[in-house]
């Protein structure tokens, strides 16, 4: 992490060993499976009571980590079993994306939340958490404020939905299927997603994750729509218009497709989907390291209650239409 800080060596120093200690926690076999929520829960205490002396690099490194976890974690599936996940679930995709959408700029009017805020709030619970709001921000030339915002108030959701979705999982008895698909319609970030559905099992992670990447592809229709309907009210010259694709995606079918075709090399794969399971976690500290009282105090009331019942009237509805009709 290459900022210049002027933060204290023994700052810098506890920020290393806790990012270390949070990751290592996956090969301990108790902690296994509360490895994400672990390295999270870290990140954010560290953030909120000492300070991470590393903001804008975490930042950077979390995102670029982010997208290599998930393409490894493409490496322990066959292509087969990604198809067979994202057309069994397209159709939850694509109703949560719709309802979402609908409920979330209704909600926003009723509430007098800004414009942008709103519409930036909306997609990224419709879509794909921070990821959204960053191709979408650009696409209608969002504000700093409305991104800043919009961003925290998902980041929240997104640490909170870590830790209670495999309680509420497994306290209504969901089935690993069931799980990764409520996962995969219902939590904002891929971070979050793949990090919840770790902790419920490893049929829940594979179907939440090819789940989750469907409906990350809608980042480009949805920001491409925006930004057409904001250019035609934009200033010449204006930023607005310009669509962020997430080329990683692409990426991970290609993992899953040369574990399908070098079934010689599985033990190689195996290996690479080892480490992006346990880069996945170091990306779920850093994340959790960007929640500093300063974002908390971005949030104002109303985003915030837009964001907060938005996700509980799809999580819940989504609930119970999982819980009825996909089979355990």
């Amino acid at each position: 992490m290459a900022d210049v800080s002027p933060e204290p060596l023994w700052k810098r120093i506890a920020f290393l060993c806790c990012a270390a200690l949070s990751t290592a926690s996956i090969a301990v076999p108790a902690l296994k499976h509360l490895a994400s929520p672990i390295a999270l829960g870290a990140g954010v205490a560290f953030a909120l009571f000492i300070g991470n002396p590393w903001p804008a690099a975490s930042a950077k490194h979390a995102k670029k980590l982010l997208q290599a976890s998930v393409v490894g974690l493409g490496f322990g599936m066959s292509l087969s079993a990604v198809w067979q996940a994202g057309a069994n679930g397209i159709g939850y995709t694509v109703a949560g994306i719709a309802l979402t959408l609908t409920l979330g700029i209704l909600l926003g009017r009723a509430l007098k939340v800004e414009e942008q805020t709103s519409f930036l709030i909306t997609a990224g619970t419709s879509i794909c958490g921070g990821s959204a709001i960053a191709a979408v921000g650009p696409a209608i030339g969002a504000r700093a404020e409305s991104m800043t915002v919009s961003l925290a108030t998902v980041f929240i959701l997104n640490a909170v939905a870590l830790f209670i979705f495999p309680p509420i999982g497994h306290a209504l008895n969901l089935s690993q299927g069931q799980f990764g698909v409520w996962a995969a319609i219902s939590i904002h970030d891929t971070s979050s997603v793949v990090g919840a559905a770790q902790a419920y099992g490893t049929e829940a992670q594979q179907l939440a994750t090819v789940l989750k990447l469907a409906r990350a592809l809608w980042i480009v229709p949805i920001a491409l729509a925006a930004g057409a309907w904001t250019a035609r009210k934009a200033a010449p010259g204006s930023a607005a218009g310009k669509v962020t694709i997430p080329w990683f995606i692409g990426l991970f079918i290609l993992a899953a497709a040369a574990r399908t075709a070098l079934p010689a090399a599985s033990a190689l794969f195996d290996v690479l989907k080892l480490i992006a399971t346990t880069t996945l976690v170091l990306t779920l500290f850093l994340i959790g390291s960007g929640l500093t009282q300063q974002t908390l105090r971005a949030v104002g009331i109303r985003p915030l209650v837009q964001g907060v019942l938005l996700w509980l009237c799809t999580g819940g509805l989504a609930l119970f239409a999982i819980w009825q009709w996909v089979p355990a």
